[in-house]
């Protein structure tokens, strides 16, 4: 049975705060976000990490930005440089961790979800048959943006 309007609003709610919640968890880095803006039918990127979500909700949490920023978050976290290949590895269990933070976040209110492993994207990647999509930017003033996109089928 399709959620009500009112149910979908306090879902996506729920699911913005507890990304927020789970940003200032994990990322040792102050940051301010932006507001939440609804995206068209494609998203275009260079590099990111998209985590899957299934159960109560179905779509995907996606991060993005610059290999620089995603170095950054991982040198502040781990007090050491992440190049290279394991800058792709930090940035799959940076994904991972942000993701499996949020679906505990979540279920204290009554939403239960699963998450899929990462999937690193590099290079020209185009996104599109998701119901809605909603930006929201992380701006490290050490870093850089990162930007991270909800993905709701």
């Amino acid at each position: 049975m399709p959620l009500s309007t009112e149910a979908r609003n306090r879902s996506v709610t729920i699911l913005l705060n507890g990304t927020n919640a789970s940003l200032k968890s994990i990322v040792p880095l102050d940051y301010q976000l932006s507001k939440p803006k609804l995206l068209g039918q494609s998203l275009s990127l260079q590099f990111g990490v998209l985590i899957g979500f299934t159960g109560d909700l179905k779509g995907k949490l996606i991060l993005s930005g610059e290999h620089t920023v995603f170095g950054t978050i991982g040198e502040a976290m781990f007090g050491m440089a992440v190049e290279g290949e394991m800058l792709a590895s930090f940035s799959g269990e940076l994904g991972n961790m942000l993701a499996g933070n949020l679906s505990t976040n979540i279920v204290q209110n009554g939403i239960k979800t699963d998450i899929t492993a990462p999937t690193i994207m590099q290079g020209n990647t185009t996104l599109s048959g998701y119901d809605k999509a909603i930006h929201l930017t992380a701006i490290f003033e050490s870093a850089g943006d990162l930007n991270l996109f909800l993905l709701l089928d």
